[in-house]
């Protein structure tokens, strides 16, 4: 059984056309599994912050689900990471989304029950499907070579907006559902985020055959037995850790400010008179903003350069910002300007963020490493999160909006330092 497996290998090892061919399939069945990862994200993202107000009794704390959700994202991005270094990624990431389904079930048993500690312990392994659907989109780079990478990236991230923006407009839907079964309608949504995580892993742990990791690493053993026979020494990758910081800064900082304004606006439009439709609406424009130009993104990474699109991100992030904070609070219109930019500029640094970590790395160490800043990109969710209705139950929604275009402007001194250091 090794043997083959061994010959199956080495045949994608002598066979360009067939490799290109299974670069084909990876993105495929990586896309497929988006498609329903996309949809389980709906929930907390909608939702969570309405579900913690109603059980809480107070806005104060009512980050704390996003903070819960993507702090349990972090420690699910090293997991995932570990067991796709070690494994694969089909293992990994099925693995990964699995869970995440188990914790929007409990979810649901939490709201059944009033219990706020079963709801917070939920959340975090909730939490596990979003680490996941993140880093997916590695998956797709295993097999791309540097002119892809950035397009192989945004097009599993392209597939997600089916599932995502999709998602939040059967907020309202689901709620129904679940009252027709006895259960809380704000509970409704993790239902479908349920079956939504489960779906998206056995996807991956039926198809995802043969492993793009696997074949990436034999790849490079091939390149590097070369290298020593022919007595050619292996170029070192001379920007690694300029590259991984870099990377890792322009994912942190959209992250933050992403989920921050995105967490409390939820509450700032209940808070004036909006419904769960009209919420619904918002969220939806504003994930599919996070995905749908990701196709584009991608091109234009690989084309113009990841520095130039990580200055797009901090400029687009500011404007977000900025709208939100002076959008009359009645104004529908305005408020889906401002949630689609701050959901296109997230676009533009993850895309361009992510390239630069699968430059720095190489394959025997890739799944690991980009485990670990996809930590860091979730403790930032988690703090973003937190903090954010801190801010604005000390403050205004205006105040927190305005802050988070302002941070976002970081992003423009690191990535020119990034270019004088090279």
């Amino acid at each position: 059984m090794v043997e083959k497996s061994q010959e199956s290998i080495a045949s994608y090892i002598e066979s360009p056309e067939k490799l290109k061919n299974l670069y084909r399939r990876v993105l495929i069945v990586v896309s497929l599994s988006q498609i329903f990862g996309g949809a389980g994200l709906a929930a907390g993202i909608t939702v969570g912050a309405l579900l913690a107000q109603q059980m809480l009794g107070t806005d104060a704390y009512a980050g704390v689900p996003s903070a819960l959700f993507t702090l349990g994202s972090a420690g699910a991005a090293f997991i995932v990471g570990k067991l796709s270094q070690r494994y694969g990624r089909r293992i990994g990431l099925s693995t990964g989304f699995i869970v995440g389904g188990l914790g929007a079930i409990g979810v649901v048993l939490a709201t059944l029950m009033n219990s706020i500690i079963l709801l917070f312990a939920s959340l975090l392994i909730y939490g596990a499907g979003t680490a996941t659907n993140l880093q997916a989109r590695y998956a797709g780079t295993d097999l791309a070579n540097n002119k892809q990478r950035a397009t192989a990236i945004s097009t599993t991230m392209l597939m997600t907006t089916f599932g995502a923006v999709l998602g939040p407009n059967l907020v309202e839907w689901m709620g129904k559902v679940a009252l027709s079964i006895g259960i809380p309608a704000l509970a409704g949504p993790f239902l479908l985020s349920a079956l939504a995580f489960i779906m998206a892993g056995l996807v991956l742990f039926t198809m995802l055959r043969p492993d793009p990791l696997e074949i990436a690493k034999a790849i490079e053993a091939h390149k590097q037995k070369m290298n020593n026979e022919n007595q050619t020494p292996s170029m070192p990758i001379s920007s690694n850790k300029r590259g991984l910081a870099v990377g890792a800064t322009v994912m942190v900082l959209t992250q933050i400010v992403m989920v921050a304004i995105m967490t409390m606006t939820p509450v700032h439009m209940k808070h004036h008179g909006h419904g769960l439709a009209e919420v619904g609406i918002v969220i939806g424009f504003h994930v599919g903003a996070m995905y749908l130009p990701s196709l584009v993104t991608g091109i234009l990474v690989d084309k113009i350069g990841r520095t130039a699109m990580s200055i797009a991100s901090g400029i687009t992030l500011l404007l977000a910002g900025v709208v939100a904070a002076f959008a009359p609070s009645d104004s529908m219109v305005l408020l889906i300007v401002a949630l689609s930019l701050l959901g296109l500029g997230w676009n533009f640094g993850l895309i361009s963020g992510t390239a630069q970590i699968v430059d720095a790395t190489e394959p025997s160490t890739r799944a690991k490493t980009q485990g670990k800043m996809d930590v860091f990109v979730a403790l930032a969710g988690a703090s973003g999160g937190a903090l954010s209705g801190m801010v604005v139950a000390n403050s205004s929604y205006a105040v927190l909006s305005l802050a988070g275009g302002l941070l976002s402007l970081v992003l423009i001194p690191v990535v020119i330092w990034s270019r004088r250091a090279a």
